[in-house]
C-alpha cells in the first residue's frame, strides 16, 4: 500500500466520498476524514443515504475536496465498509483531536440530538 495517498487524503480538512445509487448514479459527499492506520475513517449520520448506499455497494471514489465537495485533487477506488461501535467511537475521538473545537462540538450536537447510536464510522480502504 502507498502510504503516501494515505496520508495525503487523511491530512486533508475534507474528504470527497463517491458512492453509487441502485442505478449506478454517483453521488458525491464532501466528509470529515481522520486517518486509521492502513485506511481511512469517516463519520456519519447512521440512517444517512450514503450508509444505505454503502451497505447495498461498497466500492467508492475518494479524494480531496474543498468545504462544499468541490475536488482539489485526484478520485481513486476506493471500499467503504460501516464499522462496529468500538471503532465508531474511535473516530469520534480522532475527529475531535484533529477538528479541535469545532469537530468537538459537532460530536456534542450529534450526541445530544442521536443519541451514541445515530452515527456510525465508515472504513475506507485504498487496493494495493
Amino acid at each position: 500500500m502507498d502510504d503516501t495517498r494515505l496520508d495525503r487524503l487523511g491530512s486533508g480538512k475534507y474528504l470527497l466520498v463517491t458512492s453509487y445509487r441502485k442505478n449506478g448514479t454517483p453521488v458525491a459527499t464532501p466528509v470529515w476524514v481522520v486517518r486509521d492506520g492502513a485506511a481511512l475513517g469517516v463519520w456519519t449520520v447512521a440512517d444517512s443515504w450514503k450508509v444505505k448506499r454503502i451497505r447495498r455497494r461498497p466500492d467508492v471514489l475518494v479524494g480531496p475536496c474543498d468545504v462544499r465537495g468541490n475536488p482539489t485533487g485526484d478520485q481513486l477506488p476506493a471500499t467503504a465498509e460501516i464499522t462496529d461501535a468500538a471503532t465508531t467511537a474511535r473516530y469520534r475521538k480522532l475527529i475531535a483531536r484533529k477538528y479541535g473545537v469545532l469537530g468537538r462540538l459537532t460530536l456534542l450536537g450529534s450526541r445530544l440530538r442521536r443519541g451514541a447510536d445515530g452515527t456510525v464510522g465508515i472504513r475506507v480502504t485504498l487496493p494495493e
